[in-house]
């Protein structure tokens, strides 16, 4: 069995599936997929995620603000308490800093992250992490904010193996998306063949970054299975055994998925 751990369902491209988000999961089904988290990006879409997620038992999710979207509205501690108490809550996030799309809200970004870190330690909650050229100011609030016990996890990761490890010193995950498989991407499957197995999820971040060979298409859940395929493969391992070793990673991360 294999874990989407990162995707966002209710911002799917539905137009091959008629419209039915179902038609889209059982695809995913039929290639083994047996979870799917769905990430929230702001307080706007909040009730969207949560209620994808009390609708499918095999789907849990995700709240939080996207540094891209912190201009949409903030949440400060005490409202991503509240939010993260809603059923089939099983992290905060994704929250972060991106500095490559936007610098003016830098302030702002930190802000947000640091209350989403407080908050996460207060409830012994995982947080999910996006970071785009913010390296060191990412890892030091994680260091000065965060939680060992809980940590996280770096998702879609594109950085170096420097900032791999010091977010694995810190007890984080590292999350590898399509982007592993792009003809671009030597550098980062180099950081893919060092990730700690016990450390290592796999995700699609659909409806963005579809792996090779759907490159170009919208993405959906079902790929996962492509970008766990070529991983194994970069690692010499066979499919099965990286599946089993991804999905075992996610529930210990994410208790509350189980």
């Amino acid at each position: 069995m294999l874990v989407d751990s990162h995707c966002h369902l209710d911002r799917l491209k539905l137009d091959k599936f008629d419209g039915d988000l179902d038609a889209v999961l059982d695809l995913a089904r039929s290639r083994g997929v047996s979870k799917f988290l769905c990430v929230g990006i702001s307080l706007d879409n909040v009730d969207q995620v949560v209620s994808i997620a009390n609708t499918y038992p095999d789907v849990v999710c995700s709240v939080g603000v996207h540094p891209l979207d912190v201009d949409s509205g903030l949440a400060d501690v005490d409202k991503l308490k509240s939010l993260s108490a809603q059923p089939n809550v099983v992290a905060l996030g994704e929250t972060g800093l991106d500095y490559y799309y936007s610098t003016e809200t830098r302030e702002v970004q930190q802000q947000s992250f640091v209350a989403h870190l407080q908050a996460a330690e207060q409830i012994g909650l995982p947080v999910i992490v996006h970071t785009r050229d913010a390296r060191q100011d990412t890892i030091n609030l994680i260091k000065e904010h965060g939680s060992r016990e809980h940590a996280g996890v770096l998702h879609c990761f594109t950085e170096s193996w420097d900032m791999a490890k010091a977010a694995l010193d810190l007890n984080y995950y590292i999350s590898l998306s399509g982007i592993v498989t792009f003809k671009n991407a030597e550098e980062l499957r180099e950081v893919a063949k060092q990730v700690p197995l016990d450390r290592l999820l796999v995700e699609t971040d659909s409806p963005y970054l579809a792996p090779v060979p759907h490159r170009g298409k919208p993405n959906i859940p079902a790929y996962v299975r492509d970008v766990a395929e070529f991983i194994a493969d970069l690692r010499g391992l066979p499919y099965e055994e990286l599946a089993r070793i991804t999905t075992e990673n996610f529930y210990r991360l994410f208790p509350r998925a189980a």
